[in-house]
């Protein structure tokens, strides 16, 4: 298949909207057109990681993290950044990044760890601001359920767990047409009124060119009249990291195990638990400290993630604490949600993981 159909699915489970403002995530290297066969799946995108894709017979790598974060100005290969770039083009091997949008999604990377842990009742721990937008368009009665419909099964009037969501008001509207235009309704020079409704639908941003085409295609005159407001609400299915419980709270020690066990730690930096137990967990994959004052607002008892400096140790105080199992650890197991999520669409589509190990932290015990 074309690079195109992988990234759409991919940028439909998990939209470039979602990143964030320093992230690089979507097609690095390649063309959207060029075919693919055989995909590999790596947390990070080295050297050795496009050695392994040639070996392999692989035309594509998806990576969590993208190599390129800045502008390039130079190609000279004085750095490991750009001699990947250079060895991706000359085997033709397309470079693709999914980062914090995969992050920011309920079923993204700090929701792998959770379930890897076994929390139930998962929430997005910070939810995003600014990304849902209302509609408001003004349909003649004779075409309200037609538009309406439209606009639902474009993805707007979703919210919480309810779809189908809107506020219809009824009015009438008035308008005159000019010489040159061709109106549904009336005589150019006469001005009409025609009774309306007002729809007013809420979406989320990366739905908006469906939406609009969906409005426009059912709407029956020449000049829609409608509004767009970006809305402040915060978006409960996107943001950063996981909160969730524990089926049964357990002493510190014990989680402290039973975390070694299921993610497959060899070391485990903590604060002081002052015999705590342990039920609420805060999760964020990846250097998560912004989100500290979220984890004890949720009121977690612990807050799992990575990248910790020493004195924002003393940040938890003693209202929390803090678990830094290091970043590779923290996200091991987005190749593995990866395959998921390319597999349940694309079945008989080759992909592989990389065998490389990219955590560049060694450890001595």
């Amino acid at each position: 298949m074309k690079i195109s159909e992988l990234i759409k699915y991919l940028e439909e489970v998990a939209p470039l909207t979602y990143q964030e403002s320093y992230d690089n995530s979507g097609l690095i290297v390649g063309h959207p057109d060029n075919e693919i066969s055989k995909a590999m799946i790596s947390l990070d995108c080295t050297e050795e990681v496009i050695d392994d894709a040639i070996r392999k017979g692989c035309n594509i790598i998806i990576s969590h993290h993208p190599i390129v974060f800045k502008g390039l100005k130079r190609f000279n290969g004085n750095n490991y950044i750009e001699r990947a770039v250079i060895k991706a083009i000359k085997n033709n091997i397309a470079l693709y990044a999914i980062h914090t949008n995969l992050d920011n999604i309920v079923g993204g990377v700090s929701s792998k760890i959770a379930d890897k842990i076994g929390l139930v009742a998962q929430a997005i721990l910070q939810p995003k601001r600014g990304l849902l937008r209302k509609l408001s368009v003004y349909v003649p009665r004779t075409h309200v359920e037609e538009v309406r419909k439209a606009l639902f099964v474009a993805g707007a009037g979703a919210i919480g767990n309810y779809d189908e969501c809107s506020y219809n008001t009824i009015g009438y509207g008035t308008f005159r047409g000019q010489d040159g235009a061709n109106p549904t309704v009336g005589k150019v020079g006469i001005q009409e009124r025609v009774e309306e409704t007002k729809i007013e639908v809420v979406y989320p941003v990366n739905r908006e060119r469906d939406i609009l085409l969906a409005m426009y295609a059912t709407h029956p005159y020449e000049e829609v009249a409608h509004d767009i407001y970006t809305i402040e609400n915060s978006f409960h299915k996107v943001g950063s990291g996981t909160i969730g419980n524990l089926s049964e709270p357990i002493s510190g020690m014990e989680f402290l195990a039973y975390l070694k066990e299921k993610l497959h730690l060899k070391v485990i930096r903590h604060t002081h638990f002052h015999d705590r137990e342990i039920r609420r967990v805060a999760v964020c994959g990846g250097a998560g400290g912004f989100l500290l004052s979220d984890a004890k607002r949720s009121g977690a008892d612990v807050f799992i993630t990575s990248d910790f400096k020493y004195h924002e140790f003393f940040d938890a105080e003693n209202e929390i604490v803090i678990i830094d199992i290091g970043h590779f650890e923290s996200e091991q197991f987005t190749q593995e949600l990866l395959m998921e999520i390319i597999k349940k669409k694309f079945v008989n589509f080759a992909v592989l993981l990389t065998e490389i190990d990219t955590n560049p932290i060694n450890y001595y015990s």
